[in-house]
Order: structure tokens, then sequence, then C-alpha cells
């Protein structure tokens, strides 16, 4: 089993933790992966993005002018495609983009993200993260203590509202409630931090 460092908040090592191999030392699956990046982005699409054809635009139901005689280009209606304020050809309707995988699937590939950021020795476990209230600057110091820069991915077990809260005006910095754990978070990040009970809920769910 892959062992990693706990820390507290401060950034001093305060034991270690043993970590499932089932989770977090599983076969790196990059097409799963890929699979699944896709499928979340995809299912973030509204599919609102509609266009009127020249039948649903308003107007236009007289013959501009004759067809002959007139020494211009024959029309039949203003609201042709060709002019100005007309109907849109072939444009974009509402639909829905949403993709699916077997749960089998999400989960193996959910393994292979933590398993690539364990082998890469971005993960950090702490024993624990909780403050008294909402204080950017704390978590902040929480960071620079455990030496972390640029994009990192914050998980707790519960909604953890003060860390929400702590952490949602950083750059770059993401929370996430380990239920709600996806592949694109994961893998969005740098850094992976999670507290233990984060761990455990995890393998749990995952195992």
């Amino acid at each position: 089993m892959p062992k990693v460092a706990v820390y507290d908040m401060q950034g001093s090592t305060v034991g270690e933790l043993e970590l499932n191999d089932e989770i977090f030392a599983a076969p790196v699956n990059e097409s799963l992966m890929h699979q699944a990046v896709v499928m979340y982005l995809a299912n973030q699409r509204r599919g609102t993005a509609a266009t009127k054809t020249r039948g649903a635009v308003r107007g236009g139901g007289r013959k501009p002018w004759r067809q002959k005689g007139t020494g211009r280009a024959r029309h039949g209606s203003i609201r042709s495609p060709i002019w100005v304020g007309g109907g849109v050809t072939f444009g974009p309707e509402p639909r829905d983009y949403r993709l699916s995988m077997p749960k089998k699937a999400r989960r193996q590939a959910l393994r292979s993200a933590l398993s690539s950021k364990v082998a890469a020795g971005n993960l950090i476990v702490l024993d624990q993260l909780e403050f008294e209230q909402p204080k950017t600057r704390e978590m902040m110091d929480v960071l620079r203590n455990l030496q972390v820069e640029g994009k990192a991915l914050i998980v707790t077990c519960d909604d953890g509202r003060n860390v929400l809260l702590s952490a949602r005006n950083i750059p770059g910095v993401a929370t996430s409630r380990a239920r709600d754990l996806n592949v694109y978070t994961v893998l969005n990040s740098e850094r992976l931090i999670l507290t233990k009970q984060a761990v455990q809920l995890i393998e749990e769910v995952l195992a």
C-alpha cells in the first residue's frame, strides 16, 4: 500500500497514512480519464443556443416587388436568409449535449485520476482542516505552510462552509466535497489536498 505523510495546518508532519491500493495505486487508464473529462464538460453545456429560420422570423409575407421588369433580382420575402434581418440558415437549435458512462467506468476513471496524483507526488493529506470563521488569510497561511502554489483542489468530508468561503477568493484554488469528486476537477488541479476524513470516505465509496 502506498504511504503518504499526514500534515497539520502548520505544515508539520504528524504521521503517516496507508492508502488503499485499489484506489490510490490503480493502473492509470488515460482513455477512461479522457472519456470522463469529455462527458463532464459536455454535461456542463446548457444547449440553449437558438436562431430563427425564415419561417420563424416576423414579417415578410408580401413579395417585395414584382417578379419581372424592375431590373432587380427576384425575391419572394424580405425574411430570406440573404436579407439583413432575415432568417438564419442551419443555425443552432436547442439540444441536449449530455453524455453518459457506465458506473463502473466512471469509478475506474476516478481511481486512475487519484492514482496519477499519488504517482506524481501531488497528493497532500491533512490531519484536519477547520476554521472558526471564514478567513481567506488563514487559508492562504495553510497553503503557504504546505508549500502549495498554482492550482489546487481542496477536498473535505462535509460541506465545510468556512473552508469554502475561505478559499473561494483565492485564484486557482477550488474546493469540493469528497462525495462530489470527479475526474475533471482532480486532473484540472496541480495539487490535490485531502483531509483524512475525505480519504476514508473516498475509500468507502470506491473500494
